[in-house]
Parts: structure tokens; sequence; C-alpha cells
């Protein structure tokens, strides 16, 4: 017996008002995040200020939102723009890209930069760890709003989505929840415990993300408007996820390289 999840994307109404799941999934990682960065500046190596870290969650809002939402209409559905552009600001349905989102929170750690005076790199560092909590909360908003659903599969935890069809599929928001969500969250934040080389936890993020996801993407059905795109298996998730593990590791060589060099430099 497969399991059917049917969930009502609506969580209460107001009135007129109704309040989505997805919204309050995002909602919950932007508090959750905010605590957990709070905890993150009582690192002795970390030289932040609590005012510091709410003025950045502003930045971080708005960048994964405009972002995301700009994201997956540019690199996923650019039909929007010419035939319904209304649908854009319509976030509550779904249909937000990570990779936009990450292009978004990369404007705005730059900006928040500009403004404070701390390096690009030292404030993707300080973000990384806390960014898994998002994707955490987020593929659960997918999965709430049964959508980025799985294959079709027989194996004994697949379900069900009764409002696209009855075949078993492998739940694979559950999947991208726990391995770019909690797995990688465990990871980032155990390194990033400890003084790294600058640009090393960036790095790992992106690592550990290109990695989860590509792996994911073989149990999650492509996008019915592109399908697979390269080698006839790859899909659009996987292609702009490669370059992030390229990127990744070229970052961390780069940044325990340049710690070589300094520290070799300063015991001369």
């Amino acid at each position: 017996m497969f399991v059917r999840p049917d969930f009502d994307p609506i969580a209460f109404s107001i009135g007129p008002l109704a309040v989505h799941w997805y919204g309050l999934m995002y909602l919950l990682s932007f508090l959750v995040g905010w605590g957990m960065a709070t905890v993150r500046i009582r690192q002795p190596f970390i030289h932040w200020t609590r005012d510091e870290v709410g003025d950045f969650l502003f930045y971080v809002v708005l960048g994964v939102v405009l972002g995301g939402r700009l994201g997956y209409v540019v690199l996923y559905q650019p039909d929007l723009f010419f035939h319904h552009p209304w649908e854009i600001a319509y976030i509550w349905q779904g249909g937000m890209s990570f990779h936009g989102g990450m292009i978004g929170v990369f404007i705005a750690s730059w900006l928040f930069g500009r403004k404070t005076g701390h390096s690009f790199f030292e404030i993707t560092d300080f973000v990384a760890p806390i960014v898994p909590i998002g994707l955490f909360f987020g593929r659960i908003a997918n999965f709430i709003n049964g959508e980025l659903i799985g294959r079709v599969t027989d194996v004994p935890w697949a379900m069900i989505y009764p409002h696209v069809d009855m075949q078993p599929r492998h739940p694979s928001e559950l999947y991208e929840a726990s391995l770019e969500g909690l797995a990688l969250f465990a990871i980032l934040w155990f390194y990033s415990a400890k003084p790294r080389p600058r640009m090393a936890v960036s790095g790992l993020f992106l690592i550990g993300y290109g990695c989860f996801r590509f792996f994911c993407e073989f149990f999650r059905q492509p996008d019915a408007f592109a399908g697979f795109v390269a080698f006839g298996w790859m899909t659009l998730g996987q292609v702009y996820s490669a370059p992030m593990v390229v990127v990744g590791i070229a970052l961390m060589i780069w940044a325990y390289r340049r710690r070589d060099r300094v520290a070799q430099a300063s015991s001369r």
C-alpha cells in the first residue's frame, strides 16, 4: 500500500486572507536561519554583531525571494515573461529556483559587503552553513505542494500523488530535504566550527550542494517543459549543479594554497 500525500496548500485562513504552507515554510526558514546565525557569531573567530545579522537577514530575504523567483522564470519557464507575466509574482504556487536564489544571495552579499566593509567571501563563508536550513524547509514546502515529484518506482516507500497520476513515485522532495538540507547542514556546521581558510567553507558548500542535487536528480521527474537536456539523461538541475562542484573544488584548492603561501611568508 503506497502513501498518498494530499495536503491542502493553504495552512489556514483569516477571513479572506489565505496563508499558504509555502509561505510559512519560507518564514520558518528565515527565522531558524536568523537564530543559527546568532549562534555562529558567538564563535571567537567570527567578527559579526547581532545588528549586522539582522540587517543581513533583510538582504537575504530579498535575494532569495527575488532571485529565486526570477531565476525560476529565466532558467526554467521563460515563457512566463511573454505569455503570463503576472504569474511571476505567484510565489505561493511554488516555482522557486535554488540557483536563482543563490545568485540573488550573492548579489545581496556584495551589496551588504559594500555597506559594512565585510569582504564577499567573509560573508558567504558565514552564511554557507546556514543556507541548508532554508533548503530543508523549502523542500518540505515542495512536498506539501506536491511539486517536483519523483520518477516512477516500485520501492516500498514510494508515494502516489493523486493530482498527477496513480503511479507510485520516489518522494524526491524528501530525498532532497534530507541530503541538501539536513546532511549538508551537518557537514558544513561541523566543518565551520573551527577557523578555516577564507573561501573554504563557501567552496565546500558548492561541492556538497552540487553533488547532492546531481544525485537526487536521478530520482526526480524531469520538468515536463524541459525533459532531459544533455546526453539523453541529464536534467536542467544537473546541468546547473555540475559547474558548482567544479567551482567549489577550485575555491577550496585556492583557499588552502593561499593559506599555505601566507604561512610560508610569515615564517620567513
